[in-house]
């Protein structure tokens, strides 16, 4: 089994993914190291907070650089804020370049229900994706979020959920992995999520 480094940017609930990998046997390791990000099997970048303020870390630490020249060589997966990231712009507070790594933008969610949406929700799957191998369409998983990635190409996208309007809940690109729900707070589900995303290291 490989192993998987958790980006520590300063931005994230990092303990919680590192404590459910832990939990179903996977190693990771928790860094800023560029080059134990180069070394790892596969990398995961989780995020809690603003889009800008994420995305300043990001390019301030280099890290921006790091992840893109390792995606496609090597399975990433975004988290939450981590998954927002991979877009190319999000408009929370002002407009911001993300990762672009998956084609779209991130924007508030338009819908008549509160913001922010917290709580359990079913996955409508779509597209066939090896991170939701053994799942049943309906599963339920959690999400604390108040904006939203917009997809430009529908075959990137491979889960949606409903709140009041249809919301992309995951995507997947080249390699490039994001869940908008954080699996690591999801229960069985999301463990059988992480268990996948290991999987995807060889």
């Amino acid at each position: 089994m490989g192993s998987a480094v958790i980006v520590d940017y300063g931005v994230g609930n990092l303990k919680s993914v590192s404590n459910a990998m832990a939990y179903i046997g996977q190693k990771t390791l928790i860094t800023g190291d560029p080059g134990e990000l180069e070394r790892a099997d596969a990398i995961i970048l989780p995020g809690v907070g603003a889009f800008p303020d994420a995305a300043d870390k990001l390019r301030s630490s280099g890290l921006d650089k790091i992840l893109l020249a390792q995606a496609g060589r090597k399975p990433i997966l975004g988290i939450c804020l981590g998954m927002q990231l991979l877009f190319e712009r999000g408009k929370e507070g002002r407009v911001c370049e993300g990762l672009g790594l998956v084609s779209g933008c991130v924007q508030r969610i338009e819908t008549q229900f509160k913001l922010p949406h917290i709580g359990w929700n079913s996955l409508e799957l779509q597209n066939n994706s090896p991170l939701f191998r053994g799942l049943d369409e309906g599963t339920y998983v959690y999400f604390v979020h108040s904006f939203c990635g917009n997809a430009r190409c529908e075959d990137d996208v491979i889960a949606r959920t409903q709140y009041g309007p249809s919301i992309v809940a995951a995507v997947s690109r080249n390699g490039v992995y994001g869940c908008q729900f954080h699996p690591e707070k999801s229960g069985e589900a999301g463990l059988q999520i992480l268990k996948n995303f290991g999987d995807l290291m060889g």
